[in-house]
């Protein structure tokens, strides 16, 4: 049985999330929707990461097999064509080994959190970055940042519903940087737990904003207690950009 290996981009604003749910409209759900309308085909699409409700991805990646050897192009073409409306496009499709795996087999994934700081709200970026009103010190946030580099225990930044057996990670790059009127924090590791980046994205804000100094934010690490993280930040700014095998 052919396997496709996808690659997808979707603006996460209408979707419950990537996981198929009761409660409302979600990414794989629509996959496999629109799989099944143009193959006959009731199928299930894997995907690398399970983002949440409103977060974005330009790189997602996914698997699905079909009794069918379709070409990939036309697997990407007809996908793309009963999906719309809907915001979500496969950017690319190709032949997959039967044993790949979007989720097991890979090796890395990347994340970038955007932050609008500036007092006027976002008109044309409405629902793609977190609107902060006050400016924030990225050099403040970068400071802190470097502490998290590593492999660590964090508890303090995973969701109290986190199912991941261990909170142990290892975080191979946070980096932040000023690009114009936003912040944007680029996030690498073979794993993420729930909610991580977001956490941590939201106490950095804390540093930039000056409310907590940038020590605070490893000693926040060092508790292993979810109290002590700062507020989480909202989903719109979160893009899943790359995943690696």
């Amino acid at each position: 049985m052919p396997r496709y290996k996808l690659t997808l981009e979707y603006d996460g604003g209408p979707f419950v999330g990537w996981q198929a749910q009761a409660n409302g409209p979600s990414v794989q759900a629509a996959l496999q929707a629109a799989v099944h309308a143009f193959s006959g085909e009731a199928v299930t699409v894997t995907g690398a990461g399970r983002t949440d409700t409103g977060v974005h991805a330009h790189g997602q990646v996914a698997h699905l097999d079909l009794s069918r050897d379709w070409p990939p192009r036309t697997v990407r073409e007809a996908v793309n064509a009963h999906l719309w409306p809907q915001p979500v496009a496969v950017l690319e499709a190709e032949p997959a080994a039967e044993d790949f795996h979007a989720r097991f087999s890979a090796t890395g994934r990347r994340y970038l959190f955007r932050i609008l700081d500036r007092r006027a709200p976002p008109a044309l970026l409405r629902g793609r970055v977190w609107h902060v009103r006050k400016p924030l010190d990225a050099a403040l946030m970068a400071e802190a940042a470097a502490t998290l580099i590593g492999r660590h225990d964090f508890t303090t930044f995973r969701d109290a519903h986190c199912q991941a057996e261990s909170p142990v990670r290892t975080l191979d790059q946070l980096e932040v940087r000023r690009e114009g009127e936003e912040i944007h924090l680029r996030f690498a590791a073979r794993s993420f737990l729930h909610r991580q980046v977001r956490s941590i994205t939201g106490s950095l804000a804390e540093v930039g904003a000056g409310r907590w100094p940038p020590d605070d934010v490893r000693q926040a690490l060092d508790a292993r207690d979810r109290a002590a993280c700062g507020p989480v930040a909202p989903p719109e700014g979160l893009y899943l950009t790359a995943v690696t095998y």
